[in-house]
């Protein structure tokens, strides 16, 4: 008899796998809109819906291993990560999903309250903060709107035999800036970034990728800290934001 595995579990949603079933639950079944939808319009390798009974939405196992796990070496070869480019180039330049995403003013300013708690609560340095702060200011530049995965994690991201065979968890894809999805895959992984845009195929602005990764950091701190993740474990957000200084 397969096990329940618990694969992510926290106050807004909870993932769990009996054998080749993963069984999303999400408190806001919007997100789980965006992802059906999402996958159905995405010319990406994506994982088969099995049914949906809200709140439970069922997936099929994607086959392979993902790229990695932040925090850790990636096991992936550079072909992979090659791949791994190929396949976000297809997504960006596929037609634009019908919803919007973030504008530029809600990012800066989420990200101005997150700054200023993560000084006042003592949770990091103020000159640490203020140094990713400016960083970050590259990526807060308009840019034509791509279709957009939005939460391009290492983890989801899945290859076998240096292909990509499927991308999971979209229920934050949306129109935005292309560069964003670069630099969430490789978080914690900037050695990996030129193997990322030999797939990619295409000049991209590097400023404003490692923009993204000081604006990311600073704006995931406190939602980590709070659903019981630590940003501070070797290779995860803190050491990205120390690498800036």
């Amino acid at each position: 008899m397969d096990e329940v595995k618990v694969v992510v579990a926290h106050s807004e949603r909870a993932t769990l796998q009996v054998g080749d079933v993963f069984l999303k639950i999400d408190s806001d079944q919007s997100n789980i809109d965006v992802e059906v939808e999402a996958m159905a319009l995405a010319p990406v390798p994506t994982p088969e819906i099995l049914w949906r009974k809200p709140p439970v939405l069922a997936l099929a196992r994607v086959p392979g291993m993902a790229l990695g796990k932040l925090g850790e070496p990636s096991p992936a070869s550079p072909a992979a990560w090659a791949a791994a480019g190929a396949a976000v180039r297809m997504l960006h330049d596929a037609p634009l999903p019908p919803w919007p995403g973030g504008n530029l003013d809600e990012i800066t300013e989420h990200l101005d309250t997150e700054c200023d708690w993560l000084v006042s609560s003592g949770t990091l340095p103020a000159d640490l903060v203020k140094r990713n702060r400016e960083v970050a200011e590259a990526a807060l530049q308009p840019r034509k709107p791509a279709f957009i995965h939005g939460d391009l994690q290492i983890t989801h991201v899945f290859v076998q035999d240096d292909e990509v065979t499927g991308i999971i968890d979209w229920s934050e894809a949306s129109q935005g800036d292309a560069l964003f999805d670069l630099a969430s895959l490789t978080l914690g992984h900037e050695e990996q970034l030129p193997n990322l845009l030999a797939g990619y195929g295409t000049d991209v602005d590097l400023d404003a990728i490692r923009g993204w990764w000081s604006l990311r950091s600073l704006r995931a701190a406190r939602w980590l800290v709070e659903h019981g993740f630590d940003p501070n474990s070797p290779g995860c957000e803190f050491d990205v934001l120390r690498a800036r200084m």
